[in-house]
């Protein structure tokens, strides 16, 4: 094992969450080490969507990176029916995870971060004033320790928070342009309700493919398969022509579940962060990873003593905008009738617009974890 090496924060995992709050710190002039067990370029599962609502969160410009910007929604609900909204300015970004997270990273390299990729951890030890974390080749120490290696990383267990998320799981794959039509799904994204248990169907435009996925609670996971099946039929596809066919999970935060804890806390995907009902991770990673640097500076600097204030930011920042997308679940699930009838109103879609562009105050304004347990408690089948 080598030397130890000192820095002010070691952040665990390099995707969008880690990145950004590494890009943050080093730029507030902490000294920042970032870690990830792949080599960069890598590619995640993920539908790859940036609502404009996560761009407002985001520090770093992704224009390089962005391969369409959706302005067409269409909806659908068990495939009997399908209706279209379109909006005047960009409601989604689209790009790929491989691309988006190897800029993220580069920039904050740029921003001064030693960026450690092809570096496993192996343990996270806390201390009174710090951390020491070991990989497979060195120890590192830091004041703080950041866990944003995702819902199959090793940080949040290791450091005891997080506990008790609840799964669900998506099934995806690529059509390439020609197994499915261009000029049909350029700006325009398939949401399909009602499909699959727990979630729906999607179709995502990319730079030279179609994004075809299907999502659920981790009971539908042997029957994902089937449904992205029928998704393929439905749109025309040739299932048999999806390419880079995969699964993963999505991990859904218990409410008031610890994300802080002496010198270390979890963000993003670490910390159960995934929107229950739109499945999108992105917006909670930036501004999970927005909160976390600000916490973190305080501590650095010493304004606080601990990054315990963390918890309670985070929970008055998300909490709202959680239980409502709890009880849209519930209702687009128990009563998918009613869901498509309040989705076809001319005047629900203009406050659809707006949250998704994050010009909703009173959905993002401030919560407590109570309003979001309140709603979850509501949702039976959250607890699968």
């Amino acid at each position: 094992m080598g030397s130890v090496e000192r820095f002010d924060v070691i952040v665990i995992g390099a995707g969008p969450a880690g990145s950004t709050a590494a890009y943050r710190l080093a730029g507030d002039g902490a000294k920042v080490a970032l870690l990830d067990k792949a080599r960069f370029p890598r590619d995640k599962p993920c539908g790859g969507g940036i609502t404009v609502r996560g761009l407002k969160h985001l520090p770093i410009d992704v224009t390089p990176v962005v391969e369409d910007r959706v302005t067409h929604v269409e909806l659908g609900f068990g495939y009997r029916e399908r209706f279209a909204r379109s909006s005047d300015e960009p409601l989604v970004l689209m790009t790929q995870r491989r691309r988006l997270d190897a800029h993220l990273a580069e920039q904050a390299a740029a921003n001064g971060t030693d960026f450690r990729d092809g570096v496993r951890v192996r343990s996270i030890e806390l201390e009174a004033y710090g951390a020491i974390v070991a990989t497979d080749t060195d120890r590192l120490t830091a004041r703080v320790v950041i866990g944003a290696d995702g819902c199959n990383g090793v940080s949040a267990k290791a450091l005891g928070l997080a506990a008790g998320v609840t799964y669900g799981v998506a099934y995806e794959g690529n059509a390439p342009w020609g197994a499915i039509d261009e000029e049909r799904w350029r700006s325009r994204i398939w949401v399909e309700f009602d499909s699959v248990p727990g979630g729906y169907a999607w179709i995502f435009p990319k730079g030279d493919h179609a994004n075809l996925g299907v999502g659920g609670w981790t009971s539908e996971g042997p029957r994902l398969r089937d449904h992205l099946t029928r998704l393929c039929r439905e749109a025309g596809v040739d299932p048999g022509a999806i390419e880079h066919v995969r699964g993963y999970r999505l991990p859904l935060r218990r409410p008031a579940a610890r994300v802080a804890q002496g010198p270390a806390l979890v963000i993003g995907d670490a910390a159960g962060l995934v929107d229950p009902m739109s499945g999108d991770g992105m917006y909670e990673a930036f501004l999970s990873s927005r909160l976390a640097s600000d916490a973190v500076m305080d501590l650095l600097a010493g304004r606080t003593t601990n990054l315990d204030g963390f918890q309670a930011t985070l929970d008055g920042a998300l909490s709202r905008h959680r239980a409502i997308s709890w009880a849209g679940k519930w209702l687009f699930e128990q009563a998918p009738g009613l869901a498509s009838r309040l989705a076809r109103s001319e005047r629900l879609w203009p406050k659809v617009v707006r949250r998704v562009r994050g010009e909703s105050g009173g959905v993002h304004g401030p919560g407590g974890a109570r309003l979001e347990a309140l709603s979850r408690a509501i949702y039976r089948p959250g607890r699968r």
